[in-house]
């Protein structure tokens, strides 16, 4: 670890590899007996129910259950729930809640509507006494302790990872469920690069705008390090898929524009690297996490990732690395990483 002053964020930060290992240890089983019971339902979809965060692990989702489950995932609109009072029909879908506290009112109204359609619903959250678990007919605890820093950090992979082993097991594929072992290890070699990343983000110190590049499994890691750059750093920072970027936004681009790209090796690497040349042209400053030699050539900062997953896994060590640049940047505005302005732990929306 660095000689940087600690704090809550940080500590959060580097507690991944135990809790990781921890879920693992603990929801295993668990996990499988859920997904006994779920095969007795005729499920031909999932909606999930999430915000802030938790959202973007949602997103994760999307990807996840369509590429290995062959499930199309929809993502909810609570409003619909509590605003409007329309909630949609839900025939043969499995209904999931995500939320680190459990407390959100409106994912909870999804679940509670879902229960009364009598469609299966599982919760997954840090708190198995919360209003969520209690609505929800199962419930997978992320087990990461208190999450004492208002960003999330571990309970935001810990989410991954409970949608990774809950397709795994859906899918009834070993391989996948006996691949997710790898992770901490990767996490932790992440970790290892403390220092490295701690020098990289002084240079953004005077930023203020930025585009965070993501497609596939890690459109979602773009949304959730954008958030991270917002909520630490007061950073305007977009996220986008690289195919949507083309259609319009690009024209943000100029000299010397901030662009990060995440872009682990994998189906959609090539398509990313196109982009990123295409970036490279147009004169913006490329900050690259990557495995790939190639796209880490691209980068005015080049930041490689340690070791290499398969793709639907690269989102654990993609956004940690992530989170790291996002904290030290923090420290190097001189904010405070546990106090970000106008924030509280649990947001109550409707």
């Amino acid at each position: 670890m660095s000689e940087h002053p600690t704090s809550y964020l940080y500590e959060e930060i580097f507690a991944q590899p135990q809790v990781l290992t921890t879920l693992l240890l603990e929801e295993q089983e668990h996990v499988a007996s859920i997904v006994r019971d779920l095969r007795k339902r005729n499920i031909r979809y999932i909606l999930i129910a999430a915000r802030g965060s938790s959202d973007n692990a949602a997103l994760y989702g999307k990807y996840l259950f369509a590429t290995t489950v062959g499930l199309p995932v929809a993502l909810a609109t609570p409003s619909v729930y509590t605003l409007y009072n329309r909630p949609p029909r839900l025939e043969d879908a499995l209904v999931i809640g995500i939320s680190q506290s459990g407390r959100s009112t409106d994912i909870v109204a999804v679940v509670e509507d879902a229960a009364h359609q009598g469609v299966p619903t599982l919760a997954i959250t840090n708190d198995a006494d919360s209003p969520l678990a209690q609505a929800a007919d199962y419930t997978i605890r992320l087990h990461a302790g208190q999450e004492r820093s208002i960003a999330a950090t571990k309970t935001y992979t810990a989410q991954l990872m409970s949608l990774a082993l809950l397709a795994g097991h859906m899918v009834g594929a070993d391989e996948q469920v006996r691949a997710l072992a790898r992770i901490p290890a990767a996490v932790s070699q992440c970790l290892s690069m403390d220092s490295h990343i701690a020098r990289v983000a002084e240079r953004y110190r005077y930023m203020t705008t930025c585009v965070v590049i993501g497609r596939g499994y890690n459109y979602a890691t773009a949304y959730e390090f954008a958030l991270k750059l917002k909520e630490l750093t007061y950073v305007v920072a977009e996220p986008y898929s690289s195919a949507d970027f083309q259609h319009g936004p690009i024209a943000v681009v100029a000299d010397g524009f901030p662009v990060f790209v995440f872009a682990p090796q994998g189906i959609v690497l090539d398509e990313v690297r196109n982009l990123s040349e295409r970036l490279r042209d147009k004169g913006a400053e490329l900050i690259v996490f990557s495995d790939s030699p190639d796209m880490l050539s691209l980068a005015r900062t080049p930041i490689a990732i340690p070791t290499s997953l398969p793709e639907w896994l690269t989102p654990f060590t993609a956004v940690v690395l992530g989170q790291l640049f996002a904290h030290y940047l923090t420290l190097s505005k001189d904010y405070d990483p546990d106090h970000p302005r106008g924030l509280t732990k649990v947001t109550q929306t409707r």
